[in-house]
């Protein structure tokens, strides 16, 4: 999350119009390690969040976190929010929030200037009402009191059945709202499954696997592969990949930050799409990560199996972490490449 995000949402809390509950419970939702946080009651703060390496962050520090699944909460005097990007599911957690808040509580969020956030203000008061906020360091603080007389209860209740699990593309997978390519199969990860060989064999392993559906299009096709595990680090999409991969018994889905949480020496193959954006900007470095993750997951004679957009600069990490590597396919902005024989980190 962008740090002036973070520094404006303290902002908020400290003098800027909204006051700490003296009693009652505070929640946090997507919640991030940040300047908020020393301001908040440590014994009566829960933080929520879905994606994996913030939340290992928050559990480091010792913070109260509800299970990465949970989507209804219990009555906060106060509710933080840092909103996600898109549309609909940010509409499902300002409704989540908004029904779970007692009369009188208030709802807080916070975001860029550039990603929206007079909309996003509008959006609240939709339901919400009337709406405060403050603007500094080129994001807008936000907030609203839950009060039964202004709060359009059906409305919110339709927001958060419109940001739920959900069959897309024709059925060839399951998605929501908020999910890389949510109501769509990826051209890059449609492209990856058509250069995947048929006969490929064994163990494997799917990074940043998403809905699922690489992993069912391998398993579809390639009668030799004989088990695949799913990492995924955005808890939003796992049952997502478990109802896309309904039927399949040769799965094991897992929430987990690849970069960390993977066994070396293990795998056959190994496909991914890997994630290449940190907010709006390019960060290479992630799919990098991704790529020596894999480099210590293989087999000494297993295969990385790859898609990206081709002008990441992914060819010089692989050439260190593997003993050869192709780019098998270049089409429609995007390459295939294949790398075998990983290399040993000394």
């Amino acid at each position: 999350m962008d740090t002036d995000v973070l520094e404006t949402l303290k902002l908020a809390l400290d003098g800027g119009g909204v006051t700490v509950p003296e009693t009652g419970d505070v929640l946090f939702l997507r919640a991030e390690p940040g300047p908020a946080i020393p301001l908040l009651p440590k014994d009566r703060l829960t933080c929520q969040q879905t994606f994996k390496p913030p939340y290992e962050a928050l559990a480091a520090m010792g913070l109260t976190l509800l299970p990465a699944g949970t989507e209804t909460f219990t009555p906060a005097e106060l509710t933080l929010i840092l909103p996600p990007r898109q549309k609909d599911e940010a509409r499902g957690l300002y409704a989540r929030a908004m029904l779970s808040a007692p009369e009188g509580g208030v709802v807080l969020a916070c975001l860029p200037n550039t990603l929206g956030a007079k909309t996003a203000e509008k959006t609240l008061g939709e339901i919400a009402g009337e709406t405060e906020s403050l603007s500094k360091h080129k994001c807008r603080a936000f907030w609203a009191r839950k009060d039964s007389a202004t709060f359009n209860k059906t409305l919110a209740e339709a927001w958060v059945a419109a940001d739920q699990p959900q069959p897309v593309a024709d059925g060839a997978m399951w998605s929501r709202p908020g999910l890389f390519s949510w109501d769509r199969v990826d051209a890059g990860s449609e492209l990856l499954a058509e250069c995947i060989p048929e006969d490929i064999k064994g163990m494997g392993a799917d990074f940043g696997a998403g809905q699922g559906y690489l992993s069912k299009e391998v398993l579809s096709h390639c009668p030799k592969v004989t088990h695949i595990d799913l990492y995924e680090a955005e808890h939003r999409a796992i049952a997502c990949a478990e109802k896309t991969l309904e039927g399949f018994e040769n799965v094991t889905i897992s929430w987990a930050d690849v970069t960390r949480d993977v066994s070396e020496t293990r795998y056959d193959f190994v496909m991914m799409n890997p994630p290449f954006h940190v907010g709006r900007a390019d960060a290479a470095n992630l799919g990098q990560s991704f790529i020596q993750a894999a480099s210590r997951a293989l087999k000494p004679g297993g295969s990385l199996y790859m898609v990206a957009n081709r002008h990441l600069p992914y060819e010089a990490t692989i050439k260190a972490c593997f003993k050869q590597f192709e780019i098998i396919e270049d089409a429609g902005g995007y390459k295939i490449i294949r790398a075998d024989r990983p290399k040993r980190q000394k």
